[in-house]
């Protein structure tokens, strides 16, 4: 059967939320900023009227304020952006269970077995070549009504995206924005997408636009024409993937809205109010950052982890990103210590870090088979122990227990990077890891 997938994506979801907590910032530029004093100032989320004169998330806040003079800058407020986040997936679930969210502000809607709670439409089907598809009146006609109710309800807007497939949904998403609905059908998708930039296609990032354009596939439609063994030699087991994207071809379902996300990896970052210059300091946030790292993934249930990678960005922004495969594992001391060594053998001093990340991947969902010595030695016995600290610090707070070498600093003893971070899906490759 055809389906009926829709994207939904809040448009300038941050700055809207703050709009409706502060009534008076509506009809000005606004940008939602990160802290300019612990250098984690760059803009989140703008308003329209911040993006007329071109501020674009990603900016510092001087450049936000050289490009708007008059922008207002104010801080994020996760809290909030959740609340809201969670009101309007309770819109979504008055129509179908089959919520998949991508990110705190967009959400895949499979409405297909759902018709019948919408109003009887006359022309809900169109027949071509002897077969009967949904027309492109009644998928608009969907996509709108579901704008319309979260607009209605929760004074917020959103550009839906309404196709046969996830990846044609998210794409048509990206089509008019603000408050807008795009229809990419199985009577009109070639039309539509066939001349699009081929970066617009999902998880294409910026390795592989260039590599794709410097084989002259500039466009979805001329990937989607390519021989398939070019691709494939190109791009390995992810070029059978662009084809699939390409060709409209994408099968996968959404996930029901009590389903586990699946992780392709787990991480975090963050940026340092001063250039670190000292390695007993890089250690000391490594370790920061892989307690975040360790306890989302045992959160998860995504099992252990066999790969870890680094990321360093120096006092000049040039980035590095590192990885090595490791024995499975779940524990903040083993992912530091080789993030640390990554950083050792990579980094050589002098140096000035300005910011620092710790990724895991490679899971194996519990199915790995431990040795005699890792089953009864001391990685279960040090896992119980990082377990038990999770709910300490669950009902006691973060900094109530901690490692001796975060607690030399007290702002690291208090950097509870799990809890003050919101994560976004990433492209296919857009680090250039090397295997080290």
């Amino acid at each position: 059967m055809e389906r009926i997938v829709i994207h939904s994506d809040l448009n300038n979801f941050y700055a809207s939320v703050e709009r409706l907590s502060n009534p008076s910032l509506s009809g000005k530029p606004v940008a939602v900023c990160g802290n300019k004093e612990e250098r984690k100032g760059i803009v989140l989320a703008k308003s329209e009227e911040a993006k007329r004169f071109g501020v674009k998330t990603g900016d510092t806040v001087w450049q936000a304020q050289k490009k708007c003079p008059g922008i207002i800058v104010v801080p994020p407020h996760f809290d909030k952006y959740m609340e809201y986040s969670r009101k309007v997936r309770s819109v979504y679930a008055r129509y179908t269970d089959l919520i998949e969210g991508f990110g705190i502000d967009e959400c895949w809607l499979d409405v297909t077995g759902s018709t019948l709670v919408f109003p009887k439409f006359e022309h809900m089907y169109e027949e071509r070549d002897g077969e009967k598809h949904f027309s492109d009146e009644y998928l608009r006609f969907l996509g709108d009504m579901i704008r319309e109710e979260v607009k209605r309800e929760l004074k917020l807007t959103v550009s839906c995206g309404v196709s046969f497939n996830k990846v044609f949904a998210k794409l048509g998403s990206d089509l008019k924005k603000p408050d807008g609905t795009s229809v990419i059908s199985f009577l009109n998708f070639k039309q539509v997408v066939d001349g699009l930039p081929v970066e617009d296609l999902l998880y294409v990032g910026k390795a592989t636009t260039a590599k794709l354009r410097g084989m002259g596939l500039t466009t979805i439609g001329r990937l989607a024409a390519a021989d398939d063994g070019k691709i494939i030699s190109a791009f390995g087991k992810v070029g059978e993937t662009l084809l699939k994207y390409a060709r409209g071809c994408d099968d996968e379902p959404v996930k029901h809205m009590d389903d586990k996300r699946e992780y392709k990896s787990i991480g975090n970052s963050s940026t340092y109010p001063e250039d670190i210059e000292s390695l007993k300091i890089v250690e000391r946030r490594l370790y920061v950052l892989s307690e975040s790292v360790a306890a989302r993934l045992r959160e998860t249930g995504q099992g252990l982890a066999d790969t870890v990678h680094l990321w360093v960005r120096d006092g000049n922004l040039n980035s590095i990103s590192v990885q090595k495969k490791v024995r499975h594992t779940a524990l903040c001391s083993e992912i530091a210590r080789h993030a640390f060594e990554l950083f050792k053998e990579n980094v050589k001093p002098p140096f000035k870090v300005r910011a620092l990340g710790v990724t895991v991947s490679g899971f194996d969902n519990g199915e790995s088979q431990m040795t005699f010595d890792e089953s009864f030695g001391n990685y279960k016995k040090l896992e119980a122990v990082e377990r038990a600290v999770d709910e300490i610090r669950k009902k006691h707070g973060y900094d109530k227990l901690q490692r001796g070498i975060v607690a030399e600093d007290p702002s690291d003893m208090r950097n509870d990077i799990k809890n003050s971070h919101v994560i976004k899906p990433a492209a296919f490759e857009d680090r250039d890891d090397k295997n080290s």
